[in-house]
């Protein structure tokens, strides 16, 4: 028969080696695990429709929409990997194996990096159609834009695998015990993660965006005072000029939640000693991963071409033949 402290470990036949189970309660456990499996499952469907809604329909393969594809790739794959990761290293113990610890550490530096590094490229897109629109069809186009986003995963592979490489090398390396699953980055590599990944994105962002605001400003104004004009030609300028203003708008919203999402993350994880284990950066681990599910919301609110997408897919008309030259937009 075990004994109470024998129950409370995770490999009972390694008592002096074995790490404790989490000493929440069992209803706690569980209305953790249902909480977060309920978001898991809810950012895997959300992105997968994005996916699924850019990728089909002709009309939606433009230079911004091929990085909001990147970016709800990424979203997809913190909704379909490092949230069931998280919920199993902080409701129950880690049965996977060092090996496995050591490759979800790595899938969650790529998938971050190229998360921020997404957003900075849709800062990059959203100032070049806004502040110099006069060359941006020619400087801005699918195949550059595709060339970025590849670029920005490579660059997040690489990365990340300098960042995690002694966890690589030597899984389980900084593990107390049997069960957990935690990673310390080195001093040297944290502060190169802190600049590449938070100071230098983060800056970029914002200067990018307030730089877009002041223009996009002046722009409306500009707008209002011609809205009288009755020529055709203006007219098609200033229609083209308030769906770019609609886009500014709306990535903006995108990227402030974003940055309200993903500055805690950096903050706290830093004041714990780069530990990402603790209750604190866990918490703001959650709230960094929830962004990939407010991401499609923001869509689902802010476009009516998504909405008729998801129409569409739910009801399987994309299945029908021609159905990806349907004027979506």
């Amino acid at each position: 028969m075990e004994t109470t402290d024998e129950a409370d470990l995770c490999f009972p036949q390694l008592f002096n080696s074995s790490c404790k189970k989490p000493m929440s309660t069992h209803s706690e456990l569980m209305l953790l695990h249902i909480v977060l499996s309920s978001i898991s499952v809810l950012t895997v469907v959300l992105n997968l429709l994005v996916i699924i809604s850019v990728s089909h329909f002709r009309r939606l393969h433009t230079p911004t929409n091929i990085l909001l594809l990147s970016l709800a790739v990424s979203d997809f794959l913190v909704g379909l990997l490092l949230m069931p990761g998280e919920i199993i290293r902080n409701t129950a113990c880690w049965f996977l194996g060092d090996h496995l610890c050591a490759l979800y550490n790595y899938m969650s530096f790529i998938v971050t990096s190229a998360s921020v590094g997404n957003m900075v490229l849709i800062s990059v897109d959203r100032y070049a159609a806004i502040c110099v629109p006069m060359h941006y069809s020619s400087r801005v186009t699918e195949r550059r834009v595709k060339f970025c986003v590849c670029l920005c995963w490579l660059c997040s592979v690489f990365f990340s695998s300098f960042i995690v490489k002694d966890d690589l090398n030597q899984p389980g390396l900084n593990n107390s015990c049997y069960g957990e699953c935690v990673i310390v980055v080195s001093y040297i590599s944290g502060i190169v993660d802190l600049v590449l990944s938070f100071v230098i994105p983060v800056t970029v962002i914002i200067v990018l965006y307030m730089r877009v605001f002041v223009v996009a400003v002046s722009q409306a104004r500009a707008m209002r005072s011609h809205v009288t004009a009755i020529t055709l030609q203006v007219s098609l300028t200033l229609t083209t000029r308030k769906s770019e203003l609609k886009a500014a708008r709306t990535l903006g919203v995108l990227i402030v939640v974003f940055l309200i999402c993903f500055c805690p993350y950096y903050c706290v994880a830093l004041a714990d000693e780069n530990s990402l284990n603790s209750s604190s950066a866990a918490l703001v681990l959650y709230l960094f991963y929830f962004n990939s599910c407010l991401n499609p919301l923001i869509y689902a609110l802010f476009y009516p071409w998504f909405r008729k997408a998801i129409k569409l897919i739910v009801t399987l008309q994309i299945l029908q033949p021609g159905s990806s030259d349907t004027n979506i937009m």
